[in-house]
């Protein structure tokens, strides 16, 4: 097995540098938020959506439109409004007087990289139309239903939920993001950097340093990487404790979780975990793969309930207590 991961160790070495190539450009344009950065390339290498939230301001469009700009593929801006439809997203059947009959018109959605640009300004009927998308990779218009391009992915970002003239994102939907960012305020010298870059009047941008054929390599590879038993199984205990934590002498935050983690958690964990050891460089999974990774995959996937809403405990603040109890293989 050594022979095989050694093996599989020296093809990462060569398939990964694609990823470093995508971080040294968007680099020149985006100032700091590395680790958001490395967050959007597990996602892509994953296959799975992400959702990064954080006040206006903070460049968060401006992360995942120059993320998009470094793959040379198909890409589209949606601006989610309160008065979009659901056709504005997926397209709709337009009549053809030429010979009478209806037809489908695609909508925006068709392409790649999807940026769904504050997403919770639009109300839950034009959120919900993205789940089919989401996880089927396909979209029914009419009667019709189309299967979409790979790669696909849904980069979307809100404001926070108590932000003025927002709408909570359907708990289905939510689901359906394998990451979710918090991104927050810039330092002091990263904000004199940004202020010193974008106020020439020639503001950066940045230019395809990758092409698809490598990343669905890269993501072939990545399902390839070995995860030990032992390692599946602290997945698994991690997951379980947000259901029933009192199993792990964490019986104080069973009135905290109305709801726990479901096993897709499971599932983006280790795929997540996955693509992180893939951009160290390594054949193999380990816990602390998991745990860097593990609060972007399942803060969002906790509900937490009344009790604790009234006590302000968060569910960063739950799974911190989880990470620490969870005895590590």
């Amino acid at each position: 097995m050594s022979t095989e991961i050694e093996a599989l160790a020296a093809e990462i070495e060569e398939k990964r540098r694609f990823a470093d190539r995508i971080t040294d450009e968007v680099a020149t344009v985006i100032v700091g938020q590395e680790e958001m950065i490395r967050r959007l390339l597990i996602a892509l290498l994953a296959d799975g959506h992400v959702l990064v939230e954080g006040v206006p301001g903070l460049a968060k469009t401006l992360a995942v439109r120059t993320l998009a700009q470094t793959l040379d593929t198909g890409f589209q801006r949606l601006q989610f409004t309160p008065d979009l439809l659901p056709a504005d997203l997926i397209g709709t059947m337009v009549y053809d007087e030429r010979d009478r009959s209806f037809y489908a018109k695609q909508g925006p959605i068709f392409s790649n990289l999807i940026l769904a640009d504050e997403i919770n300004r639009a109300p839950a009927k034009v959120q919900s139309a993205l789940l089919e998308a989401m996880q089927e990779r396909q979209v029914t218009i009419g009667e019709e239903t189309f299967k979409l391009e790979q790669p696909f992915l849904v980069m979307a970002t809100q404001n926070p939920i108590e932000q003025e003239g927002t709408y909570p994102l359907p708990e289905a939907q939510i689901d359906r993001f394998m990451l979710k960012l918090n991104v927050g305020y810039p330092s002091k010298e990263e904000e004199l950097q940004i202020l010193q870059r974008y106020t020439t009047g020639q503001e950066p941008s940045a230019r395809a340093a990758a092409s698809v054929a490598e990343l669905m390599a890269a993501r072939e590879l990545v399902c390839r990487l070995y995860a030990d038993e032992k390692v599946q199984r602290y997945i698994v205990e991690l997951v379980h404790c947000t259901r029933q934590p009192g199993q792990y002498d964490l019986a104080k935050l069973e009135p905290l979780i109305e709801y726990g983690a479901s096993p897709r958690a499971s599932i983006y964990l280790a795929l997540a975990a996955k693509a992180n050891a893939f951009l160290d460089g390594r054949g193999y999974i380990t816990p602390d793969d998991v745990i860097k990774i593990g609060m972007d995959v399942l803060r969002h996937r906790i509900i937490v309930s009344y009790e604790a809403e009234a006590e302000e405990v968060s569910s960063e603040q739950i799974l911190q207590d989880i990470f620490d109890n969870v005895e590590v293989p």
